[in-house]
């Protein structure tokens, strides 16, 4: 559950102030306890002279307005019907597939690469791989069936060598993701071939305004996954991508209010609603 509008709770301590206040004062006699001592209230009361509201009646004008400031704050819960939104902020995957990764860890990088890709609804993917050179496999798009297309028969054969040139697949990351406002970068590798030109593309990419993530793989022999952290902001395992993927999902779209509305239930109406009960109250017919 979130609160939609949540500045509205700033209206408790007023009510948690007044409410004392009530308390404080006393039962309500039709205005006579302001004239009378306490002592002599009492006893005209005894007689039936003197009728007192009771406590609970003199707080349940506060207790209305108790719940309308719970549902004016707004709280919601997710739709599970809510609306996908098309974005133009689009991530790139660039797959290393040089000869140590084919070797240890496709079947990891593969299977990184797609909980990628199911974790981004509306923002285009696209997909650069990687060896000795850097290839577009393909530009950025919204339909994930054309990338798992090509991640499902990648294999030894699909690279003409078994280097690894990570710094020319920033350098066309760079090139693809140009222009667009928000951007990411999700290089998934072994650490291979991290070299000074690497870490000082992924510099020019984050002066763009691109965020560079990496997902690691066991190579075979095993490459120098430490040094992934000399380019990415964040680094987690192809097997359990799901920081990098929480990172990623946190988009333009989450941060608008409206648009945050129109992904949640709110609330706050039918909570807004209890506050009828002490209005009503206060019409009820009396002798």
């Amino acid at each position: 559950m979130i609160l939609l509008r949540p500045w509205w709770l700033l209206a408790l301590p007023v009510l948690a102030l007044a409410a004392w206040a009530l308390w404080r004062r006393g039962p309500d006699a039709g205005g006579w306890q302001g004239v009378l001592s306490p002592a002599m209230l009492a006893g005209l009361a005894a007689l039936g002279q003197v009728r007192a509201a009771p406590g609970w009646l003199r707080l349940l004008p506060l207790g209305g307005a108790l719940a309308l400031v719970l549902g004016l704050s707004g709280p919601a819960l997710p739709r599970g019907d809510a609306p996908v939104f098309a974005q133009n902020d689009a991530v790139v995957i660039a797959l290393d597939m040089s000869g140590s990764v084919v070797r240890g860890g496709l079947a990891d990088a593969q299977a990184g690469a797609a909980q990628i890709m199911a974790g981004l609804p509306g923002r285009p993917v696209g997909l650069i791989l990687y060896a000795g050179e850097a290839y577009s496999a393909a530009a950025p798009t919204a339909d994930p069936r054309v990338l798992e297309s090509l991640l499902s028969v990648l294999d030894a054969e699909t690279m003409p060598d078994r280097s690894s040139s990570p710094s020319a697949a920033l350098a066309l990351a760079g090139q693809m993701l140009t222009g667009l406002q928000r951007a990411d970068l999700v290089v998934i590798s072994d650490g291979g071939g991290v070299d000074a030109a690497t870490v000082a593309e992924a510099q020019r990419l984050r002066d763009a305004g691109v965020r560079v993530q990496a997902l690691s793989v066991t190579g075979d022999p095993p490459g120098d996954a430490a040094a992934l952290s000399r380019i990415a902001d964040r680094v987690a395992p192809a097997t359990a991508p799901g920081p990098v993927v929480a990172a990623l999902s946190r988009s333009a779209v989450d941060r608008d209010p409206a648009m945050v509305a129109l992904q949640h239930r709110d609330l706050g109406p039918w909570i807004a609603a209890f506050a009828l009960i002490p209005l009503l109250w206060q019409f009820r017919r009396q002798a």
